[in-house]
């Protein structure tokens, strides 16, 4: 989700209420949607075979095939096919014969959030996109049989193959890393004394808590297999006396949230779950908060994004819950969040964007 120079002044939700592009152009991009899943896998190979790092050290100049050839340990017919493909899809331009890395290629070489997008869409996607029908039509994640017989994705995160779940907590982490510093504080304003981190994850949240108030209190609610992840971060910390491990399968409507948190913080979380669960779960947390007691929601949302590209990226992602995460849940535009948190008897006291480039922070208190 590129990052722009300054917050644009309307919001992303402007650029879907027109048809902007010509014929022509509709017509190209539609050729290009047609070939997509093979100049992915063409860019991803020229990035990982380090044809586009060592055309880019070419300079202005450029290089031509025999010397690519003559440098990257493929064969040069590979090589050819690759190289005219990543011509077409923009990552070169010609220099006579020579080939020349565009801005296009520098980024997809270059930029973190490129590389993250790209690794999780391959490592984790890829293959069970092919369900993606299937998944719609029965409304379970059908794709996620390429990873593991789990019945949804964050049951086997901490089994996922080495690759696999490297990737989804690169990009994972990319993008709460952005927000949290912005985050932290907004959220100490209000000087929590006991903080329940809801979906915790690996335990970065807690971590930054941790560090940045010496007094606050923090224990982390997660599934157990995600806790283990947490504990090795905490452990690696030295911060075993200051954040507790609650395990919670917060799907199952009989369990009650545990009580005598004044902060409760859940951080792109409950987009992994359906309006319904989203309603019960917040339900759960307002039952559980004290008198003046606040909830906080850390969520990235289509609509309040800063461009048309961030909108773009999340609307996909909705597709990765749909086919391999769990078959229910999205990337929600924000009315649909507003509606689950009326719902659940709780009222937004502050809704605040820009926190980092493409989150939005909601406080919440008991109606």
């Amino acid at each position: 989700m590129p990052r722009p120079p300054a917050r644009t002044k309307g919001p992303a939700l402007d650029y879907f209420r027109s048809d902007s592009r010509t014929a022509y152009q509709a017509l190209s991009e539609a050729q290009r949607i047609a070939f997509a899943p093979i100049a992915f896998q063409a860019c991803r190979a020229l990035r990982n075979a380090g044809v586009l790092e060592l055309v880019e050290r070419s300079g202005a100049g450029g290089m031509s095939l025999d010397a690519v050839a003559a440098e990257i340990r493929l064969p040069r017919y590979g090589i050819k096919v690759l190289i005219e493909s990543g011509l077409g899809i923009g990552l070169f331009y010609l220099n006579d014969d020579r080939y020349v890395l565009t801005r296009l290629g520098h980024f997809v070489l270059h930029d973190p959030m490129t590389r993250v997008n790209m690794d999780v869409v391959h490592e984790v996607c890829y293959r069970g996109m092919f369900e993606l029908e299937q998944a719609i039509r029965a409304g379970t994640p059908t794709g996620l049989k390429t990873l593991g017989g789990w019945k949804t994705f964050y049951e086997g995160l901490s089994s996922l193959p080495p690759q696999a779940r490297a990737s989804w907590l690169a990009f994972d982490h990319y993008y709460s890393d952005l927000a949290f510093p912005a985050a932290l504080p907004l959220v100490f304003a209000d000087h929590p004394k006991r903080m329940l981190d809801v979906g915790g994850n690996t335990g970065k949240w807690a971590v930054q808590c941790a560090r940045h108030d010496p007094d606050v209190a923090i224990a982390v609610a997660d599934l157990p297999q995600q806790l283990e992840l947490a504990r090795e971060l905490i452990r690696v910390q030295s911060l075993q006396d200051r954040v507790a491990f609650l395990p919670i399968d917060v799907l199952d409507q009989t369990v009650s949230f545990p009580e005598g948190y004044d902060a409760i913080w859940m951080s792109q979380f409950l987009d992994c779950f359906s309006p319904n669960e989203i309603v019960s779960i917040l339900r759960r947390a307002a039952r559980s908060l004290p008198a003046g007691g606040t909830l906080y929601i850390l969520e990235l949302f289509w609509d309040r994004q800063p461009n048309e590209t961030a909108a773009f990226c999340l609307q996909q992602t909705s597709l990765y819950f749909a086919c391999i995460a769990n078959g229910n849940s999205q990337m929600y535009h924000s009315r649909d969040m507003m509606r689950c948190i009326d719902e659940s008897g709780l009222a937004v006291l502050e809704a605040r964007d820009g926190v980092g480039p493409y989150h939005t922070l909601l406080k919440c208190r008991r109606a």
